[in-house]
């Protein structure tokens, strides 16, 4: 049986990737901090044929990490896949920011992911696999979000250091940097977005996706693919390494 947990499963990316996971002679971990989400996308898996978990879990919090990872244990004694998709949003300027805010963005978007992983490992085999969302303010910096691409660099560094520590063990770790994807929280985004320069929703996301050089917004399920291959006995030599999925937004 090959076991997975993706963090963040609840809805958007996170529902996605669970979804392609899912199957006959598997077993998927959704964690997620609203209970309601997580047992209805845990009932999906479950009827495409294989085990679901819905582990409810603030990855921002030590000790409700350590809880999930026991319930965890409870359904499965060892891991192949860890995709740590957990993360907020938002931003503001740093004069005059809040400092509250700045570490809830660090702690979920980055200390999480850190958390999540530490209590992994002990239970992944030889051959595993791990996936870090990143985003593509993982690659550039944007005015105002300051906190939050901090912590999506930070995903990157990471991912490229636990790479190194891991390939002993042909473990690989890899990153994912999302431009635009349609989901609710790309939606409170652009709605934040529009708020501060003054335009409606509608006029920011024309603007937002007129700047991808595809012209579209980029579906959960094309994420969730790209996830799917990195978790495939064909990606085992892939490891230390971010792909943008974007639409072109950057190409480094």
């Amino acid at each position: 049986m090959r076991a997975s947990l993706v963090t963040g499963g609840g809805r958007g990316i996170g529902r996605a990737i669970a979804r392609v996971l899912a199957g006959p002679d598997t077993l998927v971990a959704v964690a997620a901090r609203t209970r309601s989400e997580i047992e209805a996308v845990a009932a999906e898996l479950a009827a495409l044929g294989g085990r679901a978990a819905a582990i409810e879990m603030n990855v921002s919090s030590e000790a409700s990490v350590a809880a999930g990872m026991r319930r965890l244990r409870e359904a499965t004694d060892h891991l192949d896949v860890l995709v740590n998709n957990a993360g907020i949003g938002g931003g503001e300027p740093v004069e005059g920011s809040d400092v509250a805010r700045w570490r809830r963005t660090i702690d979920v978007n980055l200390t999480g992911m850190y958390l999540v992983t530490r209590e992994a490992l002990p239970l992944m085999r030889e051959g595993g696999r791990v996936v870090n969302l990143s985003s593509v303010l993982g690659r550039f910096g944007v005015p105002g979000y300051t906190a939050y691409c901090a912590s999506k660099h930070g995903v990157i560094g990471f991912t490229r250091a636990l790479a190194l520590e891991l390939a002993s063990k042909h473990i690989t770790v890899n990153a994912l940097c999302p431009g635009w994807v349609d989901t609710a929280m790309a939606a409170e985004g652009m709605q934040q977005g529009a708020v501060a320069t003054g335009q409606t929703f509608g006029q920011f996301r024309e603007r937002a996706l007129g700047a991808v050089p595809i012209k579209r917004i980029i579906q959960p399920e094309e994420v969730a693919a790209l996830v799917r291959f990195l978790v495939s006995p064909p990606a085992a030599a892939i490891t230390g390494q971010t792909y943008n999925i974007c639409g072109g937004q950057t190409m480094d």
